[in-house]
């Protein structure tokens, strides 16, 4: 566990009121800037803060404090602390607060329907479930399967939209791409496209089918009309 010290601007504060260090030597300390350090000095900043005695804290020693002001170059040091803790690293699945448990398997069956390419584990991590759950849900061997819907994990508020595509991303990362096949669709052969007529020249043809035959019934009328006449004239 690295070593960070605690409350570095009331320590800045204890410092400058309880020793004679240097601006430069607190800010090293407190990772703070010389002239906020002035600042605090002057009375101009970090008013109302109590300051800290890193001594009584154990991040500092009497000792350390004594090198630092008898030598203006030296930095000062944390002290190593007497007890170490270690780290808490977060293990297993997610917590879910216990009223949006019972949404889960729904959540489950819409990340197994709609991104089959999700690990169990990529799943456990975004709603806080086990492997074995997952496994009997994507099976349909849940003891309410017949009652689950999917149901979107981002809107039932399991996991956030973030976290949701980040795991997408990883788990796409090494998929190759989808096919016609699997997309649905199928391209034509040249052959086949070269076959189809456009569907602006089949209407032009049916036009010009349509004005021939209007045409000829024009002409077989006004042929006819003569003979009528002449027939008249006897």
């Amino acid at each position: 566990m690295a070593q960070t010290l605690l409350m570095p601007k009331a320590t800045a504060i204890w410092l400058v009121d309880n020793t004679a260090l240097s601006f430069d030597q607190i800010a090293q300390f407190c990772k703070l800037h010389p002239l906020e350090v002035k600042a605090i000095a002057d009375g101009e900043a970090a008013q109302g803060i109590k300051g800290l005695d890193p001594i009584s804290t154990g991040q500092l020693s009497r000792d350390e404090i004594a090198r630092a002001e008898a030598n203006p170059n030296h930095k000062l040091k944390l002290s190593e602390p007497k007890v170490r803790v270690p780290e808490s690293k977060r293990r297993g699945p997610r917590y879910t607060p216990v009223s949006k448990r019972q949404d889960r398997p729904n959540a489950i069956l819409w990340l197994v329907r709609n991104h089959p390419e999700l690990k169990d584990a990529q799943i456990s991590r975004l709603v806080g479930t086990t492997k074995s759950t997952i496994e009997q849900i994507r099976e349909r061997t849940h003891w309410n399967s017949a009652n689950l819907a999917p149901m979107d994990p981002v809107t039932l508020g399991l996991c956030s939209q973030i976290d949701l595509d980040m795991e997408v991303e990883k788990a796409s990362k090494g998929r190759p791409l989808p096919t016609a096949a699997e997309l649905g669709a199928t391209l034509q052969s040249a052959q086949e496209t070269e076959r189809l007529i456009p569907s602006y020249e089949r209407e032009e043809e049916k036009e010009k089918e349509i004005d021939a035959d209007a045409v000829f019934r024009k002409l077989s009328s006004l042929r006819s009309a003569p003979k009528d006449e002449d027939d008249d004239q006897y």
